[in-house]
């Protein structure tokens, strides 16, 4: 496992235990963080990022970030993964991912979620996950 990786896996366990001090205690002052990258704006600097958190784990219950496959560099972290989680109306959430993660030094002042939100909008919805979605929820993650 990679120190980038490392880092990754510090800051689920924080999201899923709704720790939005630690989560952000691994981004640098002025991160930028497309929650959606090309879909909406990115939430720049550490205020603006512990708004969208806030805004996030309002509705986000059961989180079951996980990660399928990934690859680092020196200052880059790769994730294919799925962010599922139950809604306070209590409907599930599983939407695949592709993410990069860059770091300074050990902090990420980058990143980048690449998802579909109109798959997110549908389940949001009460709208059963598609066929082509649950093939992909249904591979190991990694160790």
């Amino acid at each position: 496992m990679g120190r980038r990786y490392d880092t990754l896996l510090q800051v689920i366990s924080a999201w899923r235990a709704k720790d939005s001090e630690t989560v952000l205690s691994f981004m640098a002052d002025d991160i930028v963080w497309h929650y959606a990258a090309g879909a909406m704006p990115p939430a720049t600097g550490k205020a603006a990022a512990s708004k969208l958190l806030d805004r996030l784990k309002r509705d986000m219950h059961d989180i079951q970030w996980r990660v399928f496959h990934y690859a680092e560099t020196e200052d880059r972290l790769f994730v294919e993964g799925v962010d599922e989680y139950t809604t306070s109306d209590g409907h599930r959430v599983a939407a695949p991912y592709a993410g990069i993660y860059e770091f300074r030094d050990d902090l990420i002042i980058g990143w980048r979620d690449y998802v579909d939100l109109g798959v997110i909008a549908s389940q949001q919805g009460g709208e059963p996950s598609p066929r082509q979605v649950n093939q992909l929820l249904d591979r190991p993650v990694c160790d």
